[in-house]
């Protein structure tokens, strides 16, 4: 399970894109008799009955319409959610992304090899730089394994994504700039940007065509450390990306009408490979506990982190690692390279003012908002008796969640809750009044409209694990990944409700997952 991603000559990682399968376009009759089945457990029968007649007249109606004109626009797409979903559920929202839909995790390092170590950050940070670098060449050649089900091939457009990519804010929509390009379409930016004690700089990691070796990396985080560690703090700009998105974007543009060069900066920023930050945090986590760790990735220091950047690499003091978004040493060769080039931000009062307000926003709702707990949930000294399916090859993610296992089994492939934003959508784009199912209060209740009580993912199979919080007051984010000998998982929860509580959930599903186990292992199966 650890050996999923992997270098290979014999296919190009983005050479099946063109000739991938459309997102089909699921029955509406399938999708209402599956909707049905998902809001039960939250009605009485009279609530039942209602939606049971208010789902007839749709599908006997307005829905009919709305998905002959969502098989239209599927007919000359490929995938006809994916602009919509990605506008809806990100773009568009104003919230602060940064403590609402970024992703944070701890580096599997800490299992591994690397346990908390004071004066191993910079070196440390300087191997696993080089090693991500590795990485985004495999991807910029077009030798990253393509994902595969058996022999059919996953969609591989979002590896493009991951570096050089980042969120710009607007005064009522987002848009994502993406700069990278493999070497078969041109040139791609190869420069990081590196924030320590609220001051950024940036360096080419390419030497004479080649990339940087770690002893070489090191050597420009030392000379970014030190000048930090003896001069004064930076203004913190980067604290403005996790404000509310459109105050965010007011500020942005005062930022750059003050001084040209503040664009420029913005721009080195936002194409840059990615960001590493020098944390003098020290969280002290144990491979079996990883709850300091994650809990700052998603709310640590709002200095040290672009929060609209695809990934933020964050060392901490004691030489432990986090993501936000997310060791082979190399060659010893010290060649001649430039110094890193610090990135002033030209400011006024106004903007000072902008990034203090953002601070303590920031700060008011990380003390009084979330609790999270990330530790081992199942590690049992046998295999685990149970198999546990993963969606395998499906474009989107499902969010909706079933009373029965089998449904659970017959639907995998075949989820309603993006048909039924589709139609959603497509009456909005048609001018026409928003069709009564949506403001059936069993539609936000069953998690419609973006109110799921319990959002949750599958990580995946390998040691990396994060969380994102949750999609309302009163719900959990769930995360987990299964591995040969263990299950871990990390829990979210808001602390301004007093309804839910993340350590209790976790000690209970511990306690289910055991239960499970000994039922499992003792009856005669």
């Amino acid at each position: 399970m650890d050996n999923q991603m992997f270098e290979s000559t014999a296919e190009r990682t983005f050479q099946y894109q063109q000739g991938l399968p459309p997102l089909p376009v699921p029955s509406l009759e399938g999708t209402l008799s599956k909707y049905l089945d998902a809001v039960k457990p939250f009605a009485s029968d009279a609530e039942f009955h209602n939606t049971e007649a208010i789902v007839k007249r749709f599908g006997e109606g307005i829905g009919r319409h709305l998905h002959q004109k969502l098989l239209q626009r599927a007919s000359n797409r490929r995938n006809w959610l994916e602009d919509w979903w990605l506008d809806s559920a990100y773009l568009e929202s104003r919230m602060p992304s940064q403590l609402n839909s970024n992703f944070g995790g701890p580096g599997p390092y800490l299992e591994h090899c690397w346990p908390p170590c004071d004066g191993t950050q910079l070196e440390r940070t300087s191997m696993i730089v080089w090693q991500t670098l590795q990485y985004w060449e495999l991807v910029r050649t077009e030798k990253l394994a393509i994902h595969k089900a058996g022999n059919v091939p996953f969609d591989m457009d979002q590896f493009r994504m991951i570096f050089c990519t980042c969120k710009v804010p607007g005064i009522t929509k987002d848009t994502i700039l993406n700069y990278f390009k493999t070497e078969s379409e041109g040139p791609c930016p190869s420069h990081l940007v590196v924030i320590c004690r609220g001051r950024f700089f940036a360096f080419d990691v390419l030497c004479n065509g080649r990339i940087m070796t770690p002893p070489e990396i090191l050597r420009q985080l030392t000379y970014i450390k030190e000048r930090c560690d003896g001069e004064p703090v930076g203004d913190g700009v980067s604290a403005l990306t996790s404000e509310e998105r459109t105050r965010w974007a007011e500020t942005r543009q005062h930022l750059i009408s003050i001084d040209p060069a503040n664009k420029t900066i913005l721009e080195t920023i936002q194409s840059s490979l990615f960001v590493v930050a020098l944390d003098n945090a020290k969280p002290y986590s144990t491979p079996e506990d990883y709850t300091s760790m994650t809990l700052l990735s998603l709310t640590g220091d709002p200095t040290l982190r672009w929060g609209d950047k695809s990934y933020n690499k964050i060392g901490f003091a004691d030489g432990t690692f986090v993501s936000n978004c997310d060791v082979n040493k190399g060659s010893e060769v010290v060649r001649s390279v430039p110094a890193p080039e610090e990135l002033v931000f030209t400011v006024d009062d106004r903007v000072r003012r902008d990034i203090a307000l953002a601070k303590e926003q920031y700060r008011k709702t990380v003390s009084l908002s979330l609790s999270l707990s990330l530790s081992l949930a199942l590690s049992p000294t046998f295999p685990l008796p149970i198999q546990l399916n993963k969606n395998q090859g499906h474009p989107t993610p499902r969010t909706e969640h079933k009373t029965e296992g089998w449904i659970f089994c017959i639907f995998m492939y075949s989820g309603f809750d993006r048909h039924l934003l589709g139609l959603y959508l497509i009456a909005k784009e048609e001018g026409l009044p928003v069709p009564e199912l949506y403001s059936d209060p069993l539609y936000a209740k069953s998690g419609g409209g973006g109110n799921f009580v319990l959002s949750s993912s599958l990580v995946g199979y390998t040691t990396v694990l994060g969380a994102v919080t949750p999609m309302v007051n009163h719900g959990y984010g769930f995360f987990y990944r299964i591995r040969d000998d263990r299950i871990v998982a990390a829990c979210t929860a808001w602390k301004s409700c007093p309804e839910t509580n993340a350590e209790t959930f976790f000690h209970n599903l511990c306690t289910s997952l055991h239960e499970m186990m000994q039922v499992t292992t003792l009856s005669q199966l």
